[in-house]
This record gives structure tokens, C-alpha cells and sequence, in this order.
């Protein structure tokens, strides 16, 4: 199945995103640039982190934070991090972070 829909990003307080554990540090680069890149005209983005274990979404999380701190235009970024959940039934693993401008 295919659902097809136009997203404006204007028409949204907070923009969120989703990204899985086994996607590769590729995948967590692109996100860092595209969250630093939304920062520029919305106040905060929130974003899903997802694996097959409990240990990955910490994980991402940690990558992630590297990468964006490594930017020299950064220092005015906070971080509010979620609880970590599982997925009733599935070994599944989640954790939401906010991320901010200050």
C-alpha cells in the first residue's frame, strides 16, 4: 500500500521525524543536517529513535549528539530526552528527543 501526501513544513509547530537503529551513520548525518537546517526558522524538532534492542536508541541518541555538537554553529541547542519504551509483544525499542534552540 502507497499513501501519497503533500507536507508543508510551514504549516507545522513542530516537525518530527523517525529514524531506525540498522539505517547506518549515513542515515544519522542526514537527519543531524536536516534538524540543524529546520532549527533555522522552527523553535524545536522532536524525533523518534527506533531498533531491535533496547540499547539502540540510546545509542543513536548519543551519535546523533555528537554529530550536531561537532558543528561550529550549534552552541545554541538543547536536548530534552524522552523515556525510553518497547513496542507491546516485539522486542522493539524507542526513544523520543526534542531538540531545541535556545
Amino acid at each position: 500500500m502507497r499513501v501519497e501526501y503533500k507536507l508543508e513544513m510551514n504549516r507545522i509547530e513542530s516537525p518530527r521525524f523517525a529514524v531506525e537503529a540498522v539505517e547506518g551513520m549515513g542515515k544519522l548525518f542526514s537527519l543531524a543536517t536536516l534538524v540543524l537546517n529546520v532549527l533555522e526558522t522552527k523553535e524545536s524538532v522532536e524525533i523518534v529513535f527506533h531498533g531491535i534492542s533496547q540499547d539502540d536508541p540510546k545509542r543513536r541518541i548519543a551519535s546523533f549528539k555528537s554529530i550536531v555538537a561537532s558543528c561550529s554553529g550549534t552552541a545554541g541547542v538543547s536536548y530534552s530526552e524522552g523515556n525510553l519504551g518497547t513496542v507491546p509483544g516485539s522486542s522493539s525499542a524507542f526513544q523520543w528527543l526534542k531538540v531545541s534552540r535556545t
